[in-house]
């Protein structure tokens, strides 16, 4: 007997007259929500306009869908193009399938697009928002839940997920792996906001520790999942993928930090630009101040008396008696030169 575990929704579908809602569209549209809103606060943090993450989410998110669709399409082209399957099926993004490593490498080839436009580094952007994108991940399994899919071996745990009978899947208990990631994506995001807090992580490195973190979990909880998947040398495809990039994100952790160490100064030119001319017209006003107010006593000083404008014209006053006296000096010995003549006559 079950004592307990994790109902499914009867469907993932609410109709709200002839529009229909579904459970999976509104958990990656949360899970955008979420990434953008705590980007924005760290894009912040770090000396960036507010805007800015949105305005660069607009290229990515859309890259990122298409690019995870591409990536399960092709991964499990047999699901849309094998023998009475219907290749339409391919763009029914609602019915659930996305590939996170599609979604992150075409994803950034969006970004790449608006951070060029913006006038701004990638990897900047990308420390900024890659906690925000493994809680946008956390948030879009839940998806996996509402279609039913994506599950585990069969378990009579107290936190299995009730399956229900249906096309390609047999009722029962199975381990809720859409769970284990979820949970394993708030870890990351965590992991990722403490590790930059505590080593003050830049040029791309952030980005970096959290594809690793994804990688080490998503490997292990590919292992339990028992949807139909490619397999390489007995291994699915994903746990490969998985060791691949976790490599590749280690090795260019290591590398950013020996020869980029530190964080980026200035993240958004924009940002500081605008606080330079602040700071240059207060440093241009300051000095025309400074100018007018040295303006003002100099016209006191002429409306003056005489008593008390006699110290400021004195020196020039003594130059001109001294210079005087000179010419006086030396006009003299000719005068004298001819007195002698005068008295003969």
């Amino acid at each position: 007997m079950d004592i307990a575990y994790i109902p499914s929704p009867s469907t993932g579908v609410i109709h709200l007259g002839p529009i229909p809602l579904r459970g999976y569209a509104f958990c990656i549209i949360i899970g955008v929500f979420v990434a953008v809103w705590l980007g924005n606060k760290r894009w912040i943090a770090r000396g960036g306009k507010p805007g800015t993450v949105a305005d660069i989410a607009v290229w990515a998110v859309p890259f990122g869908l298409v690019g995870g669709r591409l990536y399960h399409v092709i991964t499990d082209y047999q699901l849309y193009f094998g023998e009475g399957r219907n290749w339409v099926d391919a763009f029914k993004i609602w019915e659930g399938g996305l590939g996170i490593w599609g979604a992150i490498a075409l994803g950034a080839v969006g970004a790449w697009i608006g951070c060029r436009l913006r006038g701004i580094p990638l990897p900047a952007w990308a420390d900024a928002l890659a906690p925000g994108i493994a809680l946008a991940q956390a948030c879009g399994r839940w998806g996996n839940w509402f279609n039913q899919e994506l599950y585990g071996r069969a378990t009579d745990l107290p936190w299995a997920v009730e399956i229900s009978a249906g096309p390609n899947r047999d009722a029962g208990t199975y381990h809720p792996t859409f769970l284990y990631e979820s949970l394993w994506c708030v870890g990351v995001a965590f992991l990722v906001i403490w590790a930059d807090r505590r080593f003050k992580l830049g040029h791309g490195r952030a980005f970096a520790l959290y594809v690793a973190a994804y990688c080490v979990g998503r490997g292990w909880i590919e292992y339990m999942r028992v949807d139909e998947a490619h397999h390489i040398l007995g291994v699915r495809l994903n746990v490969w993928t998985s060791i691949v990039v976790f490599v590749l994100a280690v090795v260019y952790f290591v590398l950013s930090a020996k020869l980029r160490p530190g964080r980026e100064e200035v993240v958004e030119p924009d940002a500081s630009g605008a606080d330079g001319k602040d700071k240059t017209g207060a440093k241009d006003k300051a000095e025309t101040d400074a100018e007018d107010t040295t303006d003002g006593t100099a016209e006191s000083r002429s409306d003056a008396g005489p008593k008390d404008s006699l110290p400021t014209r004195a020196p020039r006053a003594d130059a001109a008696v001294r210079e005087g006296a000179v010419k006086a000096d030396l006009r003299k010995p000719a005068v004298d030169a001819e007195a002698p003549e005068a008295d003969k006559a």
